[in-house]
């Protein structure tokens, strides 16, 4: 069965948006569009190169699948590494907007419900579906327990403000740490499992002491 994979830019205080461009989104009037790049180098790219190879297909939102759509059909030969799994392989896309065919080779519509396509495909055989960006869309599915992996690039810089991926709805989520490094830079490229992350915090949880009086502060 098919693992699905969020990958996703993110600075130390959750936000993701607008990483890339000045001008990617500016929406809610975000400054700081481009924040992630000083951060990439070497490891990281091999990183994000790793990643989109072992994908067996994508699954974007609506706005990422445009911005990917215009660019990587297009792209140069120093970037056929990302290109080619990108304009090669499948992509489902999300979005109550776009109507079918889409122009991008490979590309269709999921159908709504999202969250019942998208575990539809988990069902079925081929390989892992990666998530890309789509933050609303990866968020949904983290919500409704569709995703298997967090591959996170933590970028060690506080924008104080902009679209985060995680959601304030009070759900409690344990996920296990698999792999961590720390590049050049100071970023951490990190993945975090779902799988086994309840029993292995229930196997080993140790409570902590009280303070005196009794009561928990």
């Amino acid at each position: 069965m098919p693992k699905v994979i969020v990958l996703e830019f993110m600075s130390l205080d959750g936000v993701v948006q607008a990483p890339a461009h000045s001008d990617e989104d500016t929406s809610g009037g975000f400054k700081h569009g481009g924040w992630h790049a000083p951060y990439l180098e070497e490891r990281s790219m091999k990183w994000v190169v790793e990643t989109l190879h072992g994908a067996g297909g994508f699954i974007l939102g609506r706005r990422t699948y445009e911005v990917f759509a215009a660019h990587w059909p297009k792209a140069s030969q120093e970037e056929q590494v990302l290109a080619q799994p990108l304009n090669n392989l499948p992509k489902y896309v999300a979005s109550r907007t776009l109507r079918a065919p889409l122009a991008w080779e490979n590309s269709m519509l999921l159908d709504s419900p999202i969250g019942e396509s998208v575990a539809k495909l988990r069902r079925e055989d081929g390989g892992n579906l990666l998530v890309i960006g789509s933050t609303e869309l990866a968020a949904e599915l983290l919500a409704q327990d569709l995703v298997d992996e967090l591959r996170l690039m933590i970028d060690p810089v506080i924008l104080g403000g902009g679209k985060r991926f995680f959601r304030d709805d009070g759900a409690c989520l344990r996920l296990g740490l698999s792999t961590s490094e720390t590049t050049s830079t100071g970023a951490i490229l990190a993945t975090y499992a779902r799988s086994d992350a309840d029993a292995r915090v229930g196997a080993s949880a140790v409570p902590l002491p009280r303070p005196p009086g009794g009561r928990a502060r």
